[in-house]
């Protein structure tokens, strides 16, 4: 990869694709299979017997196209005309544990077909990530946790149980990246056994990565969509780097203590009392997930500039976003999420709030109507008065770090500027900023995202005010999520459908704001085509985007992959190029990976799976953390690189 026609980078690992074995596993949304806890998943796994696990990626492709109905309160799988898999499901849709699925056949419940239907179901959102409205807690109760412990009583990170469980953790992922992202399905399983154990004794944020870690790889056996690679890398090397931490940990030195602590995450979000709320409407995104989940999460902004969000989200199709989106908000306001989004106020009594911005739907909340304001009126005007390159420096500050700590809104971009496009591509021209290309979020057909962008690239020379959100693995672009005109029309990209005309060209020879840029057509057509004078966002190194690569390429075909692809000239280029931590990270890589041992038989086996785990981390730790350097230097004007 290089440049594209804007002279700016899109990520090695941002567009690609793994190809598995031709499987298709259903989904929640289109196989009609419902979400599985991961206990479930594991549990079934475990009690299937050694002579049938062979037999299990095979049984997992068929049960793909087992027909599935649902009943009241249940979801029946016919796998042929004698035998039917049963899944209870509890009120939210969801298969709680593995006895809630039953088989009538004779082997059950240590049968293929039970743990086939539940190796190919999607795996369901973890309790604490699913964002529905929580109960406040009682008053005075402080930092009580949800569930009703204190934070004190969580267990310890650095107990034996906590040890074990986190070694389990590591050797788990260590086996998924010997394997790769379209191995059997025996890692999948290991993983969410150890995910399981995990959870029990407090790990959870390893837990919930280790079970993102298997979504992602069902994800990338069936082709799906919805898979990028860049997500599992990035999720696969948050899983070792957390057990890494809480592995290495000294618990007779505080700071080795706290960092474990951090490591190992809080099993509920906290919800304070905020008191009272005044809040106007920003914008409103649908949410679909892999897992077969889908809703609506509106953004809205206070007084003061802070982001808030209401989300409803439950399992369902993607199609389910917009009918979740006119869901009414808590509290008892004549409003709905939709209607807050576009632009009208609200008041909130009683309201609780999270660490990251989220807005609890307890029985004290009190809602009621106010007036709203438009994005060029306080307080959501302030927005866009950030320079880009700030804004941007601020959003990747966040990355890396705990997400349910994030800020809410902590990776958006508040950009105004001009729209061009060429070769069926939208870009933005950005006041104070390079150009960037304008991506989808999610390219499900259900959704408007694809549609729109098609139709804004038709449209260019149009003045726009731009809500997006920043995508390190594809620095050259921004995911659009909602504009405004010049005429004040309000679009959420991912629910409305841009009309015809929108946004209207203008007619601003020499534009101050877009120098070089020419004025659109009357008609419409392409008058603004041609690419601003102002300098592109600068493309990080060839050198680097090199060591990307091979850390995806591991990840995405295993070490056996990665032993014969390696380059021995690689460590060298990236010295020469002025990267010497990456030509390190790249000389380890390969020596790791390509190390062999002899087994008692004198077959050449890989050498310590630990010491190749270990040097991909700190080559995907690096790349990361790279890739958001060489982002804020782009967007700051400044191409200078230091590694």
């Amino acid at each position: 990869m290089g440049q594209d026609e804007f002279g700016a980078y899109d990520g090695a690992l941002g567009t690609v694709r793994v190809k598995g074995a031709g499987m298709e596993t259903g989904t929640g949304a289109e196989g009609g299979l419902p979400p599985v806890a991961a206990g479930a998943a594991a549990q079934a796994l475990a009690d299937l017997p050694a002579r049938l696990r062979k037999r299990l990626d095979g049984a997992v492709a068929k049960a793909a196209g087992w027909p599935v109905t649902r009943v009241e309160g249940a979801a029946r799988v016919a796998v042929d005309a004698d035998t039917t898999v049963v899944l209870a499901l509890t009120e939210d849709g969801t298969v709680a544990s593995a006895a809630a699925v039953t088989c009538d056949c004779l082997l059950a419940p240590a049968c293929l077909h039970r743990a086939a239907v539940l190796a190919a179901a999607p795996l369901a959102e973890e309790a604490e990530e699913v964002e529905e409205p929580q109960a406040p807690p009682a008053e005075g109760a402080g930092r009580r946790e949800e569930g009703g412990a204190e934070p004190s009583a969580r267990p310890d990170p650095l107990g034996p149980a906590a040890e074990q469980a986190a070694q389990a953790l590591w050797a788990a992922g260590v086996a998924v990246l010997r394997e790769g992202a379209v191995a059997s399905t025996l890692p999948r399983t290991r993983l969410l056994h150890a995910a399981q154990a995990a959870r029990l004794v407090g790990l959870h944020r390893p837990s919930s990565a280790a079970v993102r870690v298997a979504r992602r790889l069902t994800e990338a056996r069936g082709a799906e969509p919805s898979f990028r690679l860049a997500e599992l890398v990035d999720d696969l090397a948050e899983l070792l780097d957390l057990t890494r931490v809480i592995r290495a940990a000294d618990p007779a030195d505080p700071a080795a203590r706290a960092a474990a602590h951090r490591a190992a995450g809080e099993a509920r979000r906290t919800y304070r009392p905020s008191g009272s709320l005044r809040l106007y409407g920003l914008f409103t995104e649908p949410v679909a997930t892999a897992s077969g989940y889908a809703g609506a999460r509106t953004y809205a902004v206070d007084p003061g500039g802070g982001l808030r969000t209401f989300a409803v989200i439950a399992p369902g199709p993607p199609e389910r976003a917009r009918s979740a989106a006119s869901a009414p908000l808590p509290g008892g306001a004549a409003l709905t999420l939709r209607e807050l989004g576009r632009g009208a106020g609200l008041i909130a009594t009683g309201a609780t709030l999270t660490e990251d911005g989220r807005i609890g739907g307890g029985t004290g909340l009190r809602t009621v109507t106010a007036s709203g304001a438009d994005w060029s009126a306080d307080p959501l005007d302030a927005l866009w008065h950030r320079p880009p390159a700030e804004q941007v420096a601020a959003a990747l500050a966040h990355q890396g770090t705990d997400a349910d700590r994030r800020p809410a809104g902590a990776d958006l971009l508040f950009l105004e500027g001009t729209v061009v496009g060429r070769g069926g591509h939208a870009a933005l021209v950005p006041d104070g900023g390079p150009p960037v290309l304008l991506h989808a979020p999610d390219e499900r057909p259900e959704l408007a995202y694809s549609g729109n962008l098609r139709r804004l690239a038709e449209r260019p020379g149009g003045r726009v005010r731009l809500i997006g959100r920043l995508t390190p693995d594809r620095p050259s672009g921004v995911a659009a999520l909602a504009l405004t005109t010049d005429g004040g029309a309000r679009y959420d990209l991912g629910l409305d459908r841009l009309p015809p005309g929108a946004p209207p060209p203008v007619s601003v020879p020499g534009s101050a704001s877009v120098p070089g840029s020419a004025p659109g057509r009357a008609d419409g057509s392409a008058g603004a085509g041609h690419l601003p004078s102002i300098p592109p966002l600068a493309p990080p190194p060839v050198e680097w985007e090199l060591l990307s690569r091979a850390v995806a390429r591991t990840v995405a075909g295993g070490r056996a992959l990665a032993a014969a692809a390696v380059d021995p000239e690689l460590p060298g280029r990236l010295v020469a190029a002025g990267l010497p931590t990456a030509a390190a990270c790249a000389r380890s890589l390969a020596a790791a990976t390509r190390a062999r041992r002899p087994d008692p038989l004198g077959a050449m086996l890989p050498a310590d799976p630990d010491a190749f785990a270990t040097a991909w981390l700190a080559a995907a730790l690096y790349t990361g953390a790279a890739a958001r350097e060489f982002t804020a230097t782009a967007w700051a004007g400044n191409t200078s690189i230091s590694a």
